[in-house]
């Protein structure tokens, strides 16, 4: 096998591990696949999180999971896809970054590791056995890359910093103990 050969296979099967687990995630959210809560609850989920209003967060994340998991697996419109996941991911590390970074304690690892591939599968582009190699890369473009980079971050940055307002102002108004009370009999 050529080396040539061997990277597009390792793309693809980047492309068909990641993108596939993006679009169940996405499915999840949407249409309450796989277990998952669709709309209504994955919205109540959002909300609760600070992400509001909270079904249009759902839609929000589970469009770029599913559309973006779905059109990297396919290799079609790779920067724009690896882009949009990637987004998605970051949202979703920001819900976890208070639990450390190991998954298994409820961290960040799974979302960065899924964003950090879907953006790299953008950056690489995807392989010759894609379909944006089929169609001659026409919506595969090098500028194409900063552009839906450029986009995401900045929506991803709204989203996520007025989620980061919202946490903030609600802590501001608990108050916490000044002492311990303990109680004598």
């Amino acid at each position: 096998m050529r080396r040539n050969d061997r990277r597009d296979l390792g793309l693809l099967l980047l492309r068909l591990g990641t993108g596939g687990a993006l679009a169940a995630h996405g499915a999840q959210k949407l249409f309450g696949w796989f277990g998952g809560h669709g709309i209504e609850g994955t919205g109540q989920f959002m909300e609760s999180v600070g992400y509001v209003p909270g079904k249009a967060s759902a839609t929000a994340a589970g469009l770029a999971e599913t559309g973006g998991g779905t059109l990297l697996a396919l290799g079609l419109a790779t920067p724009a896809a690896g882009a949009a996941a990637a987004g998605a991911m970051a949202g979703a590390a920001a819900v976890h970054a208070p639990n450390g970074f190991f998954n298994q304690g409820g961290g960040y690892e799974y979302a960065a590791t899924l964003g950090l591939t879907a953006a790299g599968l953008a950056i690489t582009g995807p392989g010759r056995l894609s379909l944006d190699h089929l169609l001659g890369h026409a919506v595969n473009r090098g500028w194409m890359i900063p552009a839906a980079f450029a986009v995401t971050a900045a929506g991803t940055a709204v989203v996520v910093g007025a989620r980061a307002r919202r946490l903030r102002k609600a802590k501001e108004g608990e108050q916490e103990a000044l002492f311990e009370e303990e109680y004598m009999e």
